[in-house]
């Protein structure tokens, strides 16, 4: 993706996520706002064939790795269209064709079975990376050390990005971790890693290819902790914990007005980006609206 593409698929990911709360009937949504560069500069970093795995928080990656906001959007309202049929809706999204190996709504539960994904990828030996990426929250699970000491055992093709909105809930990281880099956490057992500004989605792209190309030659895991930002409250269904003050700083560091303040310093014309990202949004509303919830027998289907 150039500059431009990078630009798109952000503000996509807002003005989705904007319009989705805006509805009645948009459910219990964890949203990517203030977050959009660590998705799409991780996603700009892959290649067909590798697998991401998200936290809950799975809307801006989903789109960033090129789901459409029509199946997207499905899927959030519980509707046939989605690619789980309405059935997994943001804590479950999935498909693995696009890349998207799965979301994972428990705290920490996408880590361990990330392994797994990169030991199957691992054993059929074609190049293929997976992709884990969760909240600092789940740096104090015990899953995270596991994952990292048998990803460096088996040096398997894993990268595991910490996307560190620095609030888990309405805790601070400082307050949970005692690690004054969550990216340290790597260190003892042998996993090369980096910090980089998760608002900068071009520092996110080049960090991510470097841990990439070394995973993909077999030299094992890497670990990449973006500094992010968290624009809304934890939820749709919880309150705003921090001060008016604090707000003001963290929405100050927008991925979205850097970037593009970047680039119009530079005379290129994003005029139209707007109404582009309008029309697609409403596109996807209608195709939402358009589709049939599942029938209730489908409760049954795909039910191990």
């Amino acid at each position: 993706m150039d500059r431009a593409q990078l630009l798109h698929r952000m503000a996509l990911i807002r003005a989705f996520e904007a319009a989705l709360v805006a509805r009645p009937d948009h459910g219990f949504q964890l949203l990517s706002s203030g977050a959009e560069a660590v998705a799409v500069g991780v996603a700009s970093a892959l290649k067909p064939g590798d697998q991401v795995l998200t936290s809950g928080r799975s809307i801006g990656p989903a789109l960033a790795l090129g789901l459409t906001p029509e199946e997207v959007m499905a899927e959030l309202l519980g509707r046939v269209g989605g690619p789980n049929r309405g059935k997994g809706g943001r804590g479950h999204l999935a498909k693995p064709s696009a890349g998207l190996f799965g979301a994972h709504a428990v705290v920490g539960g996408n880590l361990t079975i990330a392994a797994g994904v990169a030991l199957a990828l691992q054993a059929e030996a074609r190049g293929r990376i997976a992709v884990c990426i969760f909240g600092d929250g789940a740096c104090g699970a015990g899953t995270l050390h596991e994952t990292l000491n048998m990803a460096a055992l088996w040096k398997l093709p894993l990268v595991l990005v910490c996307d560190n909105n620095q609030m888990a809930v309405s805790t601070p990281v400082a307050k949970a971790i005692a690690a004054r880099r969550l990216a340290d956490l790597a260190t003892p057992f042998g996993v090369p890693s980096s910090q980089v500004d998760g608002t900068d989605v071009l520092a996110v792209r080049a960090a991510m290819t470097s841990l990439i190309a070394r995973a993909r030659a077999g030299d094992g895991p890497g670990f990449l902790e973006c500094l992010s930002e968290r624009f809304s409250s934890h939820s749709s269904s919880t309150r705003e914990t921090r001060s008016a003050a604090e707000m003001d700083r963290v929405r100050a560091r927008c991925p979205i007005a850097r970037l593009r303040t970047e680039m119009e310093a530079e005379g290129l014309d994003l005029s139209g980006l707007d109404q582009r990202v309008e029309a697609e949004v409403a596109r996807a509303l209608a195709f939402a609206e358009a589709s049939a919830f599942p029938d209730p027998a489908e409760g049954l289907v795909d039910v191990d």
